[in-house]
């Protein structure tokens, strides 16, 4: 298999933001890609702040800054993806979305190129079995925000084969990620562990055992943890931890995942959290408040 030299990226996000701002920091060309050109135009100019930001600490030089960008172009037609040796999706965690962007994708790609999805619950078999290459589908799951956390998760479909894998595996690396592999069983290994600990906090708010401030400050200052699990989870996305958790749940049939209903009310109520601006905390004023 050729190796990876341009990486498309499908969604201009906080995650494919930080995955294209990493990848061209590696040296690799970018298309990133999204329906919106002004959601492009809008991650392009984060792009270049968290950039700027890097210099700004000395981890990276401001030669490098201007050489990152431009290795980044975008693009709002999935045409503009069809040179690209490696494609990562990044798009909201509903599998009827993915399966779409999948089934459109193929139609323009060349066929060596590998398909990854940054999913961070969804089987990477049930999705692979949407594409055209199942052999040459893979999960890459980098945790947020991208160009701060050093892990990335390979998850294997049934059907990966071993080339696609050592291709993901280089590519992963010389993006100065660590890896870990995981299996392909629901929420691979992080979310696995993580997602049910923020809705047994959720759990713990929504049955009066703590407020949000004691329920956060307890696990940071008694867990050592740098965020509170309700603080974390208003930073995930309240929508993502419940599509989480339903992935769980459905996809492991045990009661312990099943979602707190509180967590299913804020969703109903549009609260997500930071980027909604209300979940657990409330982000309009000077300082978050909790709403609990």
């Amino acid at each position: 298999m050729a190796a990876i030299k341009t990486v498309g990226v499908i969604g201009s996000g906080q995650m494919g933001n930080g995955i294209a701002h990493v990848a061209a920091l590696a040296g690799f060309n970018v298309v990133l890609y999204d329906v919106s050109a002004d959601r492009l135009k809008s991650a392009m100019a984060t792009i270049n702040g968290n950039l700027s930001r890097q210099v700004a600490k000395k981890t990276i030089t401001e030669d490098a800054h201007k050489k990152a960008l431009t290795r980044i172009t975008s693009s709002d037609s999935l045409d503009g993806l069809a040179a690209c040796d490696l494609v990562i999706e990044t798009a909201v965690e509903k599998e009827e979305i993915k399966r779409k962007i999948f089934h459109d994708l193929c139609a323009v790609l060349k066929p060596e190129a590998i398909i990854a999805s940054n999913t961070s619950s969804i089987s990477i078999t049930r999705l692979a079995a949407t594409t055209d290459r199942p052999e040459k589908f893979i999960g890459i799951h980098f945790m947020n925000p991208v160009p701060v956390m050093e892990l990335a998760e390979l998850i294997r479909g049934i059907a990966t084969d071993d080339a696609t894998f050592d291709a993901a595996r280089e590519f992963v690396t010389a993006m100065g990620k660590q890896i870990a592999v995981s299996e392909d069983f629901p929420a691979f290994i992080v979310n696995r562990i993580l997602l049910p600990m923020i809705n047994e906090a959720i759990y713990t708010l929504y049955e009066g055992v703590g407020n949000v401030e004691a329920i956060d400050a307890a696990m940071k200052l008694g867990a050592h943890h740098p965020m509170g699990p309700l603080e974390l989870a208003d930073f995930i996305g309240l929508d993502t931890c419940l599509s989480i958790m339903q992935v769980l749940h459905e996809g492991l049939a045990d009661s312990k995942y099943r979602p707190c209903p509180l967590l299913v009310k804020y969703v109903e109520a549009g609260w997500l959290g930071r980027k909604s601006q209300r979940g657990f905390y409330d982000y309009r004023g000077d300082k978050p408040v909790p709403t609990r």
